[in-house]
């Protein structure tokens, strides 16, 4: 080779090399956050923002009801859905009518084709409720998922971010320069925002703690852009949670500085978790005292619990009373009627326990992997003690006995609720525990006109085992006698 084609060689080096050194200075901010995130509070109109409200219309998903385990969340559909957020108090309301867009699934909608369902939700400061009628019904479980829906709004991202020694880098997407701030709110949520070189708020990638999926990732996109009386807000709101889409609003009326006051209810603000045991039959107890039941089984050396729900707080309350009742004799089985997370949300606190995991089988592995995700950012009993999981499944059908007791745990099968769906049930007693394949109404209350579709196919279950059933234990209400559920499906007793 010539030395001139050579030194051509090595000035085509050179030159190649300063054009990477710059084009990794780009990924240097030449800006502080604090700086991007006062131009961003500037351009969107936030500087005097005390609370916005925002209504649309659009579709989303139940989070946590997935037909089968690991499959998408149930779709629904909002015929209308309003948010209130109050960043000078700290607060926050949701209120939607949702009916189900596909039949499967759980979650409180009713089933496919059968009505909407209108709910309303509520957070100030550290207490959560729910609103049923007038009546305010605390809802704990509920606190971290609103705390981070109130400030993961556009302008919310923006307050919580400068409040929190926020950081700065740079990212490239879609071949534009996005500045991305990331901050934590501690013990709620950590989140990164994506902000324009206009200071429009375009993403949001946050992580949040959940009871059954732990650290949980979740994106918020915002598009479409509009000026509101000098505020800016997107029409078009998207978000998906645990790898699935939960909302895709699209926006028709915001409402900057609207008024917002609402208190903590006296009930909501002295509410604590109260198990209240009544026995069902000789070592059998009846755990109910909040809006999901658990029940207690005695063998000779150890306890048994049918359900741990909702989250630490009214899972340790009723590992507690379990254990009690038992007269110290340790839970070693927590069976777990099915994967939807308000059923399965105390599982993390029976394995701080040092309980064995009983799931349908189809659920078994989605358990071992969901359980074995840390939750770090508000850690949980299983998180601060260590254990690992230990989940066994069930096949259709699996015994459990001392030598005196039997304790047989069934599939429901055929259900539009669930797959892997189990009941629990003590043949010698004669005894069903069962969820949200009925949910025993007001006393004395008269059978529906149509035939719930689930309590049709509950009875269809028993029947097709074989099942002696004189009483059931239901995980949502009061127990009843089975000619109760047989009313409802329009049979006599």
């Amino acid at each position: 080779m010539r030395p001139i084609a050579r030194m051509s060689l090595v000035r085509v080096a050179l030159a190649a090399a300063a054009v990477a050194a710059l084009a990794s200075c780009a990924s240097v901010p030449t800006e502080s956050a604090s700086t991007v995130l006062q131009r961003a509070d500037v351009a969107m109109g936030g500087t005097a923002l005390r609370s916005i409200s925002y209504a649309g219309t659009g579709s989303g998903a139940t989070f946590g009801q997935a037909f089968e385990p690991g499959m998408a969340w149930p779709k629904i559909t909002y015929s209308g859905f309003s948010r209130v957020a109050d960043y000078e108090n700290g607060a926050f309301r949701e209120d939607a009518a949702r009916s189900r867009a596909e039949p499967t699934g759980g979650g409180a909608v009713p089933l496919m084709g059968t009505g909407e369902q209108r709910t309303t939700g509520m957070l100030r400061g550290n207490w959560a409720w729910n609103m049923a009628g007038p009546a305010p019904i605390p809802a704990p479980v509920a606190l971290d998922g609103r705390t981070h829906d109130l400030w993961t709004t556009p302008h919310g991202v923006i307050k919580a971010a400068r409040a929190n020694n926020p950081s700065i880098t740079l990212r490239t997407q879609g071949g534009r320069t996005l500045s991305a701030v990331s901050f934590a709110v501690p013990g709620r949520f950590r989140a990164t925002a994506l902000i324009n070189a206009d200071g429009i708020v375009e993403q949001i990638e946050s992580v949040q703690p959940h009871p059954v999926s732990g650290d949980t990732a979740s994106v918020t996109s915002f598009s479409d852009y509009r000026d509101v009386a000098g505020v800016k807000f997107p029409m078009r709101i998207r978000q998906n949670m645990g790898g699935y889409p939960v909302l895709d609003l699209a926006v028709n009326e915001v409402k900057p500085n609207s008024a917002t006051s609402f208190e903590v209810p006296a009930l909501v603000a002295a509410a604590a978790e109260r198990v209240v045991s009544e026995p069902a039959a000789a070592g059998v107890w009846f755990l109910a005292g909040g809006s999901h039941n658990s029940v207690a089984i005695e063998l000779a050396d150890h306890m048994m619990l049918v359900e741990t729900p909702l989250y630490d707080g009214r899972s340790a309350a009723v590992l507690a009373e379990a254990k009690k009742l038992g007269q110290g004799k340790p839970v070693r089985y927590v069976v777990n009627s099915h994967h939807h997370f308000d059923h399965s949300g105390g599982l993390r606190a029976a394995v701080a326990e040092g309980a064995t995991l009983v799931t349908s089988e189809m659920a078994r592995a989605y358990f071992e992997q969901t359980l074995a995700n840390p939750n770090r950012i508000n850690p949980d009993a299983m998180e601060k003690s260590g254990k690992k999981a230990n989940v066994t499944g069930v096949s259709g059908k699996r015994s459990f006995t001392d030598g005196s007791r039997v304790v047989d745990v069934y599939y429901i099968e055929g259900s539009v609720h669930a797959q892997g769906f189990m009941m629990v049930h003590l043949p010698r007693e004669k005894i069903l525990v069962q969820a949200d394949a009925y949910t025993p109404g007001a006393a004395n209350s008269p059978p529906p006109a149509v035939p719930n579709a689930l309590q049709v196919n509950l009875v269809q279950n028993i029947e097709r085992l074989g099942l002696q059933v004189d009483r059931i234990l239901p995980l949502h209400g009061r127990m009843v006698p089975m000619s109760e559920l047989l009313a409802m499906v329009g049979r006599k007793g």
